[in-house]
């Protein structure tokens, strides 16, 4: 054999070298593709495992606590509750000389986390409220501006009940004060929004 033809490759060498140089790319695209959706996979298997069950809750916060101290506890999202079986009371018709009028609103803490009575005050100058709790009554607040409305921080427990003692005197407005009369008191307290306790009244001579 000549040393010309022994250094020629031969036509099935040529053809295998053709053939793995077109296979390989294939088997890395393959490669490739495989491991993407590999990875892909994870992911999405993370994703769902993370994600929480139909109808659960996730914990929430409350901010008040049974072992705070009244002047700190509540807010807005406390699960205690000032609950009162009525808002309004009607006196029906009273006298300016019979003298003053009583009505005691029952108030309880309906929830499952201590509150505090923060502020006590009311509409009018004619009218003061006080809290009764445990027997005892506290002073009598009135209307802002014209007495002293002080920070009073009074802790009530779950299921803890008291009254708002308030008393309306219809003589305070003189001749002006006869005829029908509306009257508000506002407790502020920790567990939300005020409680509002209305009445009325027809004051006569």
């Amino acid at each position: 054999m000549s040393k010309s033809a022994s250094s020629r490759p031969s036509a099935s060498t040529k053809k295998a070298a053709q053939s793995q140089s077109a296979k390989s790319p294939f088997s890395r695209n393959t490669k490739f593709i495989i491991g993407a959706g590999a990875v892909i996979l994870v992911i999405g298997g993370l994703v769902i495992a993370a994600k929480p069950e139909p109808g659960s809750k996730q914990p929430v916060a409350v901010a008040s606590s049974s072992t705070g101290s009244a002047s700190s506890i509540g807010a807005a999202d406390s699960t205690g509750r000032l609950t009162t079986p009525r808002t309004k009371f009607s006196f029906g018709p009273i006298s300016m000389a019979r003298g003053k009028v009583t009505h005691r609103y029952p108030i309880r803490n309906a929830g499952t986390e201590p509150i505090s009575i923060r502020k006590i005050y009311t509409s009018c100058m004619c009218t003061t409220a006080a809290l009764v709790k445990g027997g005892k009554t506290s002073e009598a607040y009135g209307m802002p501006g014209h007495t002293p409305i002080p920070t009073i921080n009074v802790p009530m427990n779950p299921k803890e009940e008291a009254f708002i003692e308030v008393i309306f005197d219809p003589a305070a407005h003189g001749p002006a004060g006869v005829g029908p009369i509306e009257r508000v008191v506002t407790v502020e307290n920790s567990a939300g929004p005020p409680l509002e306790l209305a009445f009325a009244a027809l004051v006569s001579p």
